[in-house]
């Protein structure tokens, strides 16, 4: 399943927090440090909402095009899960969300000058990794979140996914105070995946089977077992 319309839809979003952003800026007062500084924070929020809007969007989109492959299909299920579509969804949000993060920074990282070389942190260009990778998990996990509490009409998880993400897009504005903004957006990622986890089907039990192989053993003697064994008329 292509990521490519998907990652139109975040972008499509972040063109329009980018153009408020813009026009709120330029008709107010640009001296004003403060005013600039809580406009910056305001247009992170419209961001944040726009995003998750536009995922709202594409989940219905997507229940339209599933309803029409499935009067198409011969037993009339379509083809691709929902699961399948939120993980894609979710995981090509994350790609672009981590790109657009990250092609400032490398571009500034070819120089001139030496990070830390004014007393600043000598760790921002992987401490600025870390937090992407982080933003591409949350993105796959907020996808899978999002989509199972359209599906099941459970609006306090879709609160909690868009206040997951506000409070993750303002911690960032801690930076470059490291240790207070990457320590708790990591241990949101985790509580986030061990959420989608389970609601993606996931238990303890399914990872040892996994972890152990056995299920493999089995199908094998299984397998054995047919071929020795003739079927009977």
């Amino acid at each position: 399943v292509s990521l490519f319309p998907r990652a139109f839809f975040w972008l499509v979003s972040l063109l329009l927090a980018s153009l408020i952003w813009f026009v709120s800026v330029h008709l107010s007062d640009r001296e004003d440090a403060k005013l600039q500084y809580g406009l910056l924070i305001f247009g992170a929020a419209v961001s944040v909402l726009l995003q998750e809007a536009f995922r709202f969007a594409y989940f219905k989109l997507l229940k339209k095009a599933d309803e029409g492959l499935a009067t198409l299909s011969e037993d009339g299920r379509s083809p691709i899960s929902l699961r399948q579509m939120a993980y894609v969804s979710g995981l090509a949000f994350g790609i672009i969300s981590g790109v657009f993060s990250v092609i400032n920074i490398l571009a500034d990282s070819i120089g001139p000058g030496i990070v830390g070389i004014h007393g600043d942190s000598p760790y921002y260009f992987i401490t600025s990794a870390f937090l992407t990778m982080a933003l591409v998990l949350l993105h796959t996990f907020w996808g899978v979140i999002f989509f199972d509490a359209c599906e099941k009409r459970r609006y306090w998880c879709l609160g909690l996914v868009v206040a997951s993400h506000l409070l993750t897009s303002g911690l960032t504005f801690l930076n470059p105070w490291y240790e207070a903004s990457l320590g708790p957006i990591f241990i949101i990622t985790l509580c986030t995946g061990l959420w989608a986890f389970v609601t993606a089907g996931g238990s303890f039990r399914n990872v040892l089977k996994c972890l152990s192989c056995k299920p493999e053993a089995d199908s094998r003697v299984m397998m054995y077992s047919a071929l020795q064994v003739p079927f009977e008329d």
